[in-house]
């Protein structure tokens, strides 16, 4: 009896120490906000981020897509910028001098837009500043509001080396531009030229193709007549969509084929309003399907109209403002905008008699990519790069996958447009950006450095020693931002005035950004890495999607469907936003994003969390006293060990492969299914009993491994849990801890614990089906065959099968025991003894659902592996997992028929 007694005390004193030991422990609720401001200071405080040259050490160099220096956080900033946080944080882990240099792009025409609001704001026009004093306004501006995104992808968990924080208007990066002008000039690769232009009349400055967005709209045709001159009653009828362009006609022209028209060859028509007369010509460009077949050539306002002008010799008659209204050339509605003289030009025409027909007609129209305003093609003198000259090198590395995109399918894209180029045009009719270093004598240009450069040349030139920088005029334009940021992988390490850096660093080692800005940028920055240092300026691109809604539309302010970035990190924690962005994200492909992502990561941290509590509740001995129970443990450590290294070594293929998404959902399922929902439930000790000191230290190690590999994903949940699980000393932190590749691991182990826990999720479904309490003991039987004896006398999946199926035995059975329920696992079959009476025709209508079930999913398993194209491009562990997905269908379908084949 004292005995007995004394084990009760124990029990009691262990029991009271593990509830004090609960009390004592972590928070019921993870709380990402305190603790993700604690980790990003203390990371910046041991300065973790930042990258000195170092020869000894492999160089991962990454250059942030400089976001504009107006904006703020979005879908899209928050997707690119973690993809590369992942990235880095990634090379960080495995020793490598990870570079990420963060920095924004001064943004010309949307910054001067903002400058210009700020002061329209203070009753001050920008007409009324001098050059000097708007550039003052501008840079207080940039100083009080530009970067604020950089602040923003610090919430973020970007871990940048803000030492490196660059800015496209600072000096050297300024003095960068300049040299590259005055170098591609004096190559001759860059000229000035009167050509048409697009011209965006509300930012009031040119804008090269690339910035013009082409969209559907449904606009009005309207059919007017012109009275043909020496006749009173003939008439020609032309089909415009801007019939306000009429006051600007130069020419009526027709297809020298069009048989209807032949009879007006060499004739003048009258232009309406205006009673102007204008030359009928024959031009083969002419579309005799489109409108009336007749079509009226207004040079000054459409790019193929100026190239007929130019061919046939015909006045070019500007009737537009800079602004978009109408100007005194016009004669008439001056001073109105453009698209209400067209409302009052169509009812003056109707008034008259011109007017024939109004129709509605489906078209594109180009609109400014930064103002959204109705584009107008422009005659205008403007600066050119010579894109022929410079873009071979750029479209040779990119076919030979010197530079590799990722996915491979943008490569076609890229080769299009490339072997398609147009010339560049770069100056910008703007004061905000780098000024054009071109100065002008009379007609005469120079090109120099600084004014002292160009005076040199204009003197020698022109042999007039005389005189001064007060002759020159500077050009008033500045260049295309674009212009600078084609610098940025060599201007960032101060490429065109320091080698140290720039050898080391460069090239960069991955580029992430965007599709849609792979003309833009992307192709210019290899164009200019070949063109200044005769290398590629990144070896491999990541290309991302676009963020969509969860019905597929592109995020929009208009639309309402862009959440607020920032208020996303504040409701699930940048680790739940994080998550949520990345698993749905596949290379290229547009993401349909719902922040239900973002909720499944909140509540993955607080899975990581409570597994933490529980490890850290348990009561500690030195050494098991239950030999059974320690035969479990040591199976459940050594399956897990081998389990993760098969684990870490798919999930460092899938990085890679730039497969970020599918390597962290595997990791995710392989944490909650494996190690949180098996492993822990292996060796998870009886409540208010021990856990032996080998067993806990263990699962410690693994969990820290576990934290460590998911560290590049979630950064500050990894590194709050990778602290609280060991004592560390000062200088160990989880972002500098060592990256794990994954070894060998045995392939025939982990079988015959997949095989038991197979077992095991039958026992529960049979419990579940029969209203069986979850932990009530059953007995189970196993057909006496020699694979079900070996699998019998293993004594370590033996107990874990007893202890995980909640088992009062397990033995060997010749016969079909009565009472009992039969599953199939694999070639084996088992009974579990059920005391209630079985309703077989239920079972057999159970058994019968899932069979058609297992069938419809087999059938839809073997259709995928059927597609040729499915099987030729999707990667290897993709297809590794269907046909795995094939073979477990097809075990399941043989199950269900063997176990219905015994009722």
């Amino acid at each position: 009896m004292e005995i007995i007694r004394k084990i009760r005390i124990t029990r009691c004193q262990n029991l009271i120490t593990y509830i004090i030991r609960k009390k004592m422990s972590l928070s019921t609720h993870y709380s990402p906000n305190e603790i993700e401001a604690k980790w990003y200071q203390h990371w910046m405080d041991k300065d973790y981020f930042s990258s000195k040259v170092d020869e000894t050490k492999e160089p991962f160099t990454v250059v942030i897509p400089p976001p504009n220096v107006t904006g703020v956080l979005h879908m899209g900033h928050m997707l690119n910028n973690t993809i590369q946080d992942v990235l880095i944080r990634k090379a960080r882990l495995e020793g490598k001098n990870a570079c990420w240099v963060p920095g924004t792009d001064h943004a010309s025409i949307a910054t001067e837009a903002k400058v210009v609001k700020m002061l329209r704001e203070r009753g001050i026009k920008k007409s009324d500043l001098t050059r000097e004093q708007f550039m003052e306004y501008a840079w207080e501006w940039k100083e009080e509001y530009g970067g604020i995104i950089l602040q923003q992808l610090k919430k973020l968990g970007a871990s940048c080396d803000w030492n490196r924080t660059r800015f496209t208007m600072e000096p050297k990066l300024y003095d960068a531009v300049i040299d590259v002008f005055v170098d591609l000039y004096e190559k001759g690769k860059i000229y000035r030229g009167l050509r048409m232009i697009n011209w965006d009349p509300e930012a009031l400055t040119v804008l090269s193709n690339e910035e013009v967005i082409y969209k559907d709209v449904t606009s009005k045709l309207y059919h007017v007549r012109y009275l043909i001159e020496g006749t009173e009653d003939e008439y020609i009828t032309i089909a415009t969509v801007r019939p306000e362009t009429i006051l600007g006609d130069a020419a009526i022209a027709v297809n020298p084929k069009d048989e209807r028209f032949k009879h007006l060859h060499g004739k003048r028509a009258i232009v309406p309003m205006c009673n102007r007369s204008i030359p009928i010509i024959v031009d083969r460009y002419v579309d005799v399907e489109f409108g009336t077949g007749c079509l009226k050539i207004t040079p000054a306002h459409d790019p193929n109209d100026y190239e007929i002008g130019q061919t046939h010799g015909l006045e070019t008659i500007d009737i537009l403002n800079a602004n978009g209204t109408m100007s005194e050339t016009a004669g008439f509605y001056i001073g109105e905008d453009r698209f209400k003289a067209r409302k009052l030009i169509a009812k003056d025409l109707e008034e008259m008699g011109a007017l024939v027909l109004i129709e509605d007609y489906k078209n594109k129209v180009g609109h400014s990519e930064r103002t959204n305003a109705v584009i107008e093609p422009r005659l205008s003198l403007q600066w050119y790069v010579d894109m022929e000259q410079l873009v071979q090198p750029a479209i040779d590395a990119v076919e030979s996958d010197e530079v590799e995109f990722l996915p491979a399918k943008f490569k076609n894209m890229y080769s299009h447009w490339m072997e398609n180029i147009r010339n560049w045009c770069i100056s910008r009719q703007l004061w905000w950006g780098q000024r054009i270093p071109a100065y002008y004598y009379g007609e005469d240009v120079f090109v120099g450095k600084t004014p002292e450069e160009a005076l040199a040349k204009a003197q020698e030139k022109l042999g007039k020693p005389d005189l001064t920088i007060e002759d020159l005029r500077q050009d008033e334009d500045v260049l295309d931002t674009w212009f600078s940021s084609w610098l940025w992988p060599m201007s960032v390490f101060d490429g065109f005035e320091s080698r140290e850096e720039l050898d080391y660093y460069f090239p960069t080692s991955v580029l992430v950004t965007g599709w849609d800005i792979i003309f833009f940028w992307v192709a210019r920055m290899i164009i200019a890495g070949y063109e200044f240092e005769g290398k590629r300026p990144f070896k491999q691109v990541y290309f991302t999607g676009m963020v969509r809604d969860e019905k597929g539309r592109k995020m929009s302010k208009s639309l309402g469907n862009s959440p607020d970035a920032l208020g996303l990190i504040e409701k699930f924690g940048a680790d739940g936003v994080r998550f949520g962005m990345l698993s749905c994200a596949a290379a290229g492909n547009d993401l349909l994003f719902d922040d239900k992502l973002c909720e499944q990561g909140s509540k993955f941290s607080n899975k990581m969390w409570n597994a933490l509590r529980l490890v850290k509740g348990w009561e500690v001995v030195e050494k098991n006293p239950n030999a059974a129970s320690q035969i479990l443990n040591d199976l459940a450590i050594t399956w897990m060990n081998n389990k993760l290294q098969q684990e870490l070594a798919n999930l460092e293929e899938s990085i890679q492969a730039f497969r970020l998404s599918e390597g962290l959902m595997n990791l995710y399922n392989f944490m909650w299914n494996d190690f949180f929902a098996w492993y822990l439930e292996m060796v998870k000790p009886v409540y208010g009993e021990p856990i032996d000191r080998k067993t806990l230290e263990a699962t410690i190690d693994l969990y820290e491994q576990l934290m460590t590999a998911l560290h590049p994903f979630m950064p500050f949940i990894t590194e709050e849990i990778w602290h609280e699980l060991k004592d560390r000393k000062e200088g160990e932190d989880c972002v500098i801890s060592a990256w794990q590749t994954g070894g060998d691991f045995d392939k025939t182990l982990l079988k015959e614990v997949e095989f038991t826990q197979s077992v095991i999720s039958s026992i529960r479904d049979i419990r579940n089906q029969n209203q069986l309490k979850p932990k009530e003991e059953l007995t189970v039987f196993i057909q006496s065959t020699d694979a079900g004896k070996t699998f019998l006398a293993d004594g370590k999946l033996n107990s874990l099968l007893m202890r995980l199926g909640y088992l009062a035995s397990i033995e060997l059975t010749e016969i079909e025991p009565d009472s009992t329920v039969a599953f199939v696992t694999g070639a084996e079959k088992f009974y579990v003894k059920i005391e209630k009476e079985i309703d077989v025709e239920a079972e057999k209508i159970r058994l019968t659902g899932e069979l058609e079930r297992a069938k419809k999913f087999l059938i839809g398993t073997t259709k995928k592996l059927s597609n040729e194209r499915f099987v030729n491009n999707a990667p290897a562990p993709v297809l590794a997992k269907e046909r795995q997905k094939l073979a477990d269908g097809e075990a399941r379908v043989k199950s269900l028929e063997d176990s219905l084949a015994t009722l």
